[in-house]
């Protein structure tokens, strides 16, 4: 069975790429370069008015880690709430305290905004940095999650793949697995047959130059090397791809 295939999108050009790529569902961010933020309002309205999507909206006030200030978590869950009302389908999220261990508390509350309107929660690769991620799993499926993103505890998910095939032998007739990290048209059929998995999550990541990024020794990069003078965007060839190389299973 060909898997469901999630983009990870940085903007609303991204989105029209994943859409042009045949995608039905995306992760909508900001600021990717930090591992995924929570995108304007604007931008998930203007997805959703514009594009047959289903939009997963990332809930996550800053860079780094999991282990949020009062202050940090107050943002999450009007942010939570805007998202949600601008329109998207669900919002993704994660938790944790300082030593790893699921924040349940928090977790509930951003649960019950999102279940509480009738959207899916999705628990993101917060999980990854869990300190036990069978403990872990165990309470976000009585919490009432409904998907968690997860590489296995590794890097990439091929790396993390026997984790993954674990968890979703596990867990998988309770909540839904979806495998990312490094996932891309060259594996997903290896992924997904050893695994089990039934959703995949990519970034489909290519390059785009704005010419304006270095100029009179002033640098806004936010990439090395031969990539100094560009920011990355989603292919619609490579997301074309993907799906492709997905529908042959």
């Amino acid at each position: 069975m060909s898997p469901v295939v999630e983009i990870c999108c940085g903007s609303y050009y991204d989105a029209w790429q994943a859409a042009l790529g045949g995608a039905g569902r995306i992760e909508l961010n900001g600021a990717l370069m930090l591992g995924g933020l929570t995108p304007t309002a604007s931008t998930v309205r203007m997805v959703k008015e514009n594009l047959k999507l289903q939009v997963v909206a990332m809930v996550r006030p800053r860079g780094a880690g999991f282990c949020y200030l009062q202050e940090e978590f107050a943002v999450m869950e009007k942010e939570c709430r805007e998202v949600l009302k601008a329109g998207a389908d669900g919002a993704a999220f994660g938790c944790l305290k300082e030593d790893g261990s699921l924040d349940e508390e928090r977790s509930k509350r951003l649960v019950d905004i999102i279940r509480g309107m009738g959207r899916e929660a999705v628990f993101h690769r917060a999980f990854d940095c869990a300190e036990d991620p069978f403990g872990t799993m165990e309470q976000l499926i009585r919490l009432g999650v409904d998907r968690v993103l997860t590489s296995g505890l590794k890097p990439t998910a091929m790396e993390g793949k026997d984790m993954l095939r674990q968890l979703q032998k596990l867990y998988g007739d309770r909540i839904q697995i979806l495998a990312g990290s490094g996932v891309n048209g060259g594996n997903v059929r290896e992924l997904v047959e050893y695994t089990g998995v039934l959703q995949v999550h990519s970034s489909c990541k290519a390059w785009r130059e704005d010419p304006t990024t270095v100029r009179n020794e002033v640098s806004y990069s936010i990439a090395p090397g031969d990539k100094s003078m560009c920011y990355d965007v989603v292919s619609r060839e490579l997301v074309e791809e993907l799906i492709r190389r997905g529908n042959e299973l």
